[in-house]
């Protein structure tokens, strides 16, 4: 921008020379005000004076430029800081002061209130001296455009700065809870890089700790599980929104988690000390898929109540020889009377031979109850007494009814 003739330039000059003078007592009562409030902020002015003193030099002379211009130019210069040049650094020296405030764990607001305090201080001093050597009405509203103006700029430039750090913070702490969770559920990772990972991301390393599945087509369930607290680890999964929740085994624990992923579709795997979470990661995946198969319909599916289904269920080819060995007998009636006969078996295994039991459960009458045992007696022979393969054709028909070998 171009600076603007004025014969009041020297006494601009002037004011600059006598506000310089006046620098330390300027920095003595801004420390003086902030002591109360901010002791850190004045212990810092006291401690690195001299750096101080060779910032609020710069703030003069960047004061005493932008009085030399159009009070219209400043309006602008207000309206899009970020747009201005910044010759002197004092954006990215701001921004830098901004980013150490966040890591230092400070709030952003008790900095912007201290630069404020800086403002009036500073306009306090600039004000005094230019009565003193007598600029004109015009240049002194100029000046205090200008202080105002520059506070902005730099209270936005250390908010830009806050902003960014606790952003870049929070990827990289979510990264690293990343590495962490996948880790976990790794076979190949060991005990110390657990531990260091654990470490860095201030996760404190659980006795016992478990998964928590969801699908990721389903918008409910990854929204509520991203809503669990800030102890659980959240893990990418390829076909899987996972996470790994510590201690599931605490007081009240399940019955918060049931409420909390009600609706979910979610699957909550067994509590196990974290070298065994792969592992448990492994039979989670199973109860998942047959939840979404229909076989397991709790929700959420908690796995430690549903182990004997998964082990069943784990391989569906197994499963499927079983039966057919052990429901061979059956093999040539209709599918009508086969699954008539498979309800009254599995009804008589459930209570132990009490007819009457069975013929209130399917509400028939006990004499066709009488008749359906007949048929099977005629059909098992010896092998309906044998404890054996009671236990057998109990777990082959515990799950429903199964079909007819093909």
């Amino acid at each position: 921008m171009e600076k603007r003739a004025d014969p009041s330039e020297s006494k601009l000059e002037e004011l600059a020379s006598a506000t310089a003078e006046r620098l330390p007592r300027m920095l003595d009562d801004v420390t003086r005000l902030l002591r109360h409030d901010w002791p850190d902020y004045a212990d810092f002015i006291v401690t690195e004076r001299d750096e101080v003193l060779v910032a609020a030099s710069i703030f003069l002379h960047r004061l005493v430029r932008m009085a030399k211009w159009d009070i219209t130019e400043l309006s602008e210069l207000s309206e899009a800081p970020d747009q201005q040049p910044d010759q002197l650094g004092e954006q990215s020296v701001f921004e830098e002061i901004g980013r150490a405030q966040w890591q230092q764990g400070r709030d952003l607001t008790s900095l912007l209130s201290a630069y404020q305090i800086g403002a009036r201080v500073a306009w306090h001093h600039v004000a005094e001296v230019a009565l003193e050597v007598g600029v004109s009405p015009d240049v002194f509203a100029s000046l205090a455009e200008a202080v105002f103006i520059f506070v902005d700029q730099l209270s936005s430039a250390s908010a830009r700065g806050y902003v960014l750090e606790q952003s870049e913070a929070a990827a990289a702490r979510e990264r690293l809870r990343d590495e962490l969770g996948g880790m976990l559920l790794s076979d190949r990772s060991d005990t110390a890089a657990i531990r260091a990972a654990a470490a860095r991301v201030d996760w404190p390393l659980p006795r016992e700790a478990a998964v928590i599945l969801v699908e990721p087509d389903n918008p409910v369930g990854t929204a509520l599980l991203a809503r669990l607290d800030h102890s659980c680890l959240h893990v990418r999964r390829q076909r899987t929104v996972c996470a790994i929740i510590p201690d599931p085994n605490g007081p009240q624990r399940r019955q918060r988690l049931s409420v909390a992923l009600r609706g979910a579709g979610a699957v909550v795997g067994h509590a196990v000390p974290l070298e065994n979470l792969p592992a448990s990661m492994r039979v989670a995946e199973v109860a998942a898929q047959l939840r979404h198969a229909g076989v397991l319909g709790d929700d959420p599916v908690f796995v430690d109540e549903h182990l004997d289904s998964i082990i069943v269920h784990r391989d569906p080819r197994l499963l499927d020889a079983f039966r057919t060995q052990c429901l061979a007998p059956l093999d040539g009636l209709g599918p009508v009377t086969r699954q008539r006969l498979c309800e009254t078996l599995a009804s008589w295994l459930r209570h132990l031979g009490d007819r009457r039991a069975v013929a209130e459960e399917l509400h028939i009458h006990p004499q066709t109850v009488r008749y359906r045992l007949t048929q099977l007696r005629e059909l098992f022979g010896e092998r309906l007494d044998d404890p054996d393969n009671r236990r057998r054709l109990t777990l082959a028909l515990a799950w429903g009814d199964p079909s007819p070998a093909r």
